[in-house]
C-alpha cells in the first residue's frame, strides 16, 4: 500500500505522509486489544463513566488545536469545527453521567413467581470504520458508549484525515485509558475486511458510503458478527402552506449548507407546496447569495470547499446527468476546476423522476426543489429515494405534522426543526440508509451481549 497522505483541500498542499501498518504492527496490535479487553471490561462503569469524562475535558481545554486540525484535513469551517469539538465532549459528557443507569440489570417477574434478569456484558474488540466529513464527532459517538459499555474500539479512520485519527486515540491515552482501549490502524480496505476475519474482532460500526456498507457487513456476516451500518440519505425538507415561511427558508440554508453540504443527514431535497413555493425559493435563494466563500480557517467564512476535488467532481456529474434529463439551474451549476475541491452553491429545479437529482444522494451544497400541490404528494416524493435516514416537516399544524411524521420512511423525523444528531436521541436509519443506533441508550447497548440470567 503506497503512503497515506494528509492534503489540505483547500490549497491542495500535503500536510503529512503516513507508512501503513504492516501486517507484524497490525498483529501486535490486535493481541495488545485482545489482552486489554480481558482486564478492561471488569473495571466498574463508574470508573470508565470518570475515563469518558476525563476525555470530555481534554477535548474542551485543546479545542482549537482539533478544531485546527479537522479543517485542515478536510476543510470544514473553523467554526464548525471547533463546534464539532465541543459536541463530541458534550457525548462524552451524557454516557458519563447515564451509562451506570442504562447498563444496569433488568429485573424480569416470570408468570410462575420466579425471576430472572438480564446483564449487559461487552463483547470486545469492535472495528470503528469512519468517514471524513466528521471527522472527530463520527468517531466519538461511537467511541463514548462503545468504550464506557466495557468494549474495547479499533479505529479504521478514512484514508484523508489520518491526523484526526491519531489525535483521537491520543485523547485516550491521555485521558487514561488503559493502552490498548483504542487503537488507531492506518490501514487500507484489503486489510479492514481481513481484521473482520479475526476471531478477536468481534463486531464492527460503519459509517459511510452504500458499497463500503455492502462490502464490511457482507464480511461481518460471512464471519458471523454483528455489524451496525450509517450509510447515506437523502433527507426531504417538507414545507406546507401553513408553515411560517421566513423560518423555514432560513432555517433550510443552515440544514443545506451545513459542512458544505457533505453530511448524511443535511436537508437535501425540498419538498414544497405549491402555494408558498415561489415566496421559499426566493427567501432560500437569497439567503444563499449572501453567504460568504473563503479560506476555512478565517472566522468571517461561511463556506470553502469540499474534502477532495474527486468528490466536487463526482458532484458536478450527478448535477450535468440530471440537467441532460430535464432538470433546471436556479443558481450555480458551474463545472469545478481540475484538481480543485470548490464548488459553486447549487439550486435544481423541475427535476424529472429517473435523475440523480430525484433520489440519489448529493453530497454537497446542492439544494434540489420540488413543487407539490398538497401533503400527500409530498409524502410520496420524500419516500420515492432508497434512503430513508431523516427528515423534517414544516407546518403549524402539530397534530397533522405528527400524524405526516408517521408517514415518512426514516430513522427520525424532526417538526420545525433542522435535523441534528445529539446524544439523547437514537440515530440511525431505515432501507440503505442502514440499521442499528447510535447514541441514547440504545448506542450503548448495541455492542453488549444481553444475557439472561433465571434466578431458580
Amino acid at each position: 500500500m503506497s503512503k497515506i497522505q494528509s492534503i489540505n483541500p483547500w490549497n491542495g498542499k500535503v500536510i503529512k505522509e503516513f507508512a501503513p501498518l504492516s501486517p507484524g504492527e497490525i498483529e501486535t496490535k490486535l493481541e495488545l486489544s485482545e489482552s486489554t479487553f480481558q482486564s478492561w471490561k471488569r473495571i466498574p462503569v463508574s470508573e470508565r463513566a470518570s475515563l469518558i469524562k476525563r476525555a470530555g475535558e481534554i477535548l474542551r481545554k485543546n479545542k482549537e488545536e482539533y478544531a485546527r486540525l479537522i479543517t485542515l484535513e478536510m476543510g470544514k469551517i473553523i467554526r464548525e469545527s471547533r463546534a464539532e469539538v465541543e459536541k463530541c465532549a458534550w457525548a462524552c459528557d451524557y454516557y458519563a453521567e447515564h451509562a451506570e443507569e442504562f447498563l444496569s440489570p433488568e429485573r424480569i417477574k416470570l408468570p410462575d413467581g420466579k425471576k430472572a434478569k438480564i446483564i449487559h456484558q461487552p463483547l470486545g474488540a469492535i472495528l470503528a470504520v469512519m468517514p471524513w466529513n466528521f471527522p472527530f464527532w463520527q468517531v466519538f459517538r461511537f467511541a463514548a458508549p462503545t468504550l464506557t459499555a466495557g468494549n474495547v474500539g479499533i479505529l479504521k479512520h478514512a484514508s484523508n484525515v489520518p491526523q484526526c485519527a491519531l489525535a483521537i486515540e491520543s485523547i485516550f491515552r491521555e485521558a487514561g485509558f488503559p493502552e490498548g482501549v483504542f487503537q488507531s490502524f492506518l490501514i487500507d480496505s484489503k486489510a479492514t475486511l481481513s481484521l473482520l476475519e479475526d476471531d478477536r474482532v468481534k463486531a464492527v460500526s460503519l459509517t459511510g458510503s452504500e458499497k463500503a456498507g455492502a462490502a464490511v457487513s457482507g464480511s461481518a456476516g460471512k464471519n458471523i458478527k454483528k455489524s451496525l451500518l450509517e450509510l447515506g440519505g437523502s433527507d426531504p425538507f417538507i414545507v406546507l402552506a401553513d408553515a411560517d415561511i421566513p423560518l423555514a427558508a432560513e432555517t433550510a440554508v443552515k440544514a443545506r449548507m451545513v459542512n458544505f453540504g457533505q453530511s448524511c443527514i443535511a436537508a437535501k431535497r425540498f419538498i414544497i407546496e405549491e402555494s408558498v413555493y415561489e415566496e421559499f425559493l426566493k427567501l432560500f435563494t437569497e439567503n444563499i447569495i449572501q453567504l460568504k466563500s473563503g479560506d476555512p480557517m478565517e472566522e468571517s467564512s461561511d463556506y470553502a470547499c469540499m474534502a477532495r476535488p474527486d468528490l466536487a467532481s463526482e458532484l458536478y456529474e450527478q448535477i450535468e446527468k440530471s440537467v441532460e434529463l430535464g432538470a433546471k439551474i436556479h443558481l450555480g451549476g458551474q463545472k469545478p476546476i481540475k484538481g480543485s475541491a470548490e464548488f459553486i452553491p447549487t439550486i435544481l429545479s423541475d427535476i424529472p423522476e429517473g435523475s440523480p437529482a430525484y433520489s440519489e444522494e448529493l453530497f454537497g451544497p446542492v439544494a434540489t426543489f420540488f413543487k407539490v400541490k398538497n401533503a400527500t404528494e409530498a409524502i410520496r416524493i420524500a419516500n420515492a429515494t432508497e434512503f430513508g435516514l431523516a427528515a423534517s416537516i414544516w407546518t403549524s399544524d402539530l397534530k397533522k405534522g405528527e400524524t405526516l411524521a408517521g408517514e415518512i420512511e426514516s430513522g427520525a423525523v424532526f417538526l420545525n426543526a433542522m435535523v441534528a444528531s445529539q446524544p439523547a436521541l437514537p440515530f440511525g436509519g431505515i432501507k440503505k440508509s442502514g440499521f442499528g443506533r447510535e447514541l441514547g441508550r440504545q448506542g450503548i447497548l448495541e455492542f453488549v451481549n444481553a444475557k439472561t440470567v433465571y434466578l431458580g
